[in-house]
């Protein structure tokens, strides 16, 4: 069969945007570039297409080759394709992200590339416009975390409600009234309270919860307006 004929070929390359959750802060992992331009800046985790394989494909191959991360979940955002974004030479990048909870993805983190977390909000400025796909896809997680609870998938099995709201703040980035937050969390009833107590932060101590897996797959819209004025927040 014959090729195009008359045809521009271009670069096509992947990068992908892995936010994580300590407990405590959302981070996002980071690593150093190993090649110029921008050698040695900090970077998202990307790479090229090889003929034969998938976006999806190639996302995960490139994510496990500069962190070692393997089955983690990866969904497309978008694609960008401004003609100077590299200076090297024409590429289009798509671009994925992903939500993990660190501490269960910590011992696959290699350092052949120096990956790194880092606060969210104090991360490094990015080579590119990597820092533009990073805001982005914070927009895309705002959006989908106030229609459905997808941000779970940042936390343990069992976790406190302290640091649930912790999660939803610093994903928000705002202040929750936590009467407010505990009121509209349970009328969700997604959640199934445990006996045991976290008493790392104090004598008291904080009721583990755990999400009823069952609830949650058959009323996925539980979250709807979870987050007061959603649309106010997506726009900060």
């Amino acid at each position: 069969m014959r090729k195009y004929i008359d045809q521009t070929r271009f670069l096509i390359a992947v990068d992908c945007i892995v936010f994580g959750f300590d407990g405590e802060h959302l981070k996002i992992l980071l690593i150093k570039r190993g090649f110029e331009p921008e050698k040695d800046k900090w970077s998202l985790m990307g790479g090229f297409v090889r003929p034969e394989e998938s976006l999806d494909g190639a996302a995960n191959r490139v994510l496990t080759q500069l962190t070692g991360l393997e089955g983690v979940y990866l969904e497309q955002i978008q694609a960008y394709g401004d003609p100077l974004r590299d200076p090297i030479e024409r590429t289009l990048s798509v671009t994925y992200f992903a939500l993990i909870d660190i501490h269960k993805y910590e011992t696959q983190i290699s350092d052949q590339y120096h990956a790194e977390w880092f606060l969210l909000k104090d991360a490094p400025e990015l080579i590119f416009d990597h820092g533009e796909m990073v805001e982005a896809a914070k927009k895309k997680i705002r959006y989908k975390a106030a229609l459905h609870p997808i941000l779970f998938e940042l936390l343990p099995k069992k976790f406190t409600i302290p640091q649930l709201q912790n999660l939803y703040e610093d994903v928000y980035n705002t202040q929750i009234d936590n009467r407010n937050f505990i009121r509209k969390l349970t009328a969700t009833k997604l959640l199934i309270k445990l006996a045991e107590k976290d008493k790392s932060g104090s004598k008291k101590g904080a009721f583990y919860f755990k999400l009823d897996k069952k609830k949650y797959k058959a009323n996925f819209q539980a979250f709807l307006n979870f987050i007061p004025n959603p649309d106010k927040l997506l726009t900060v």
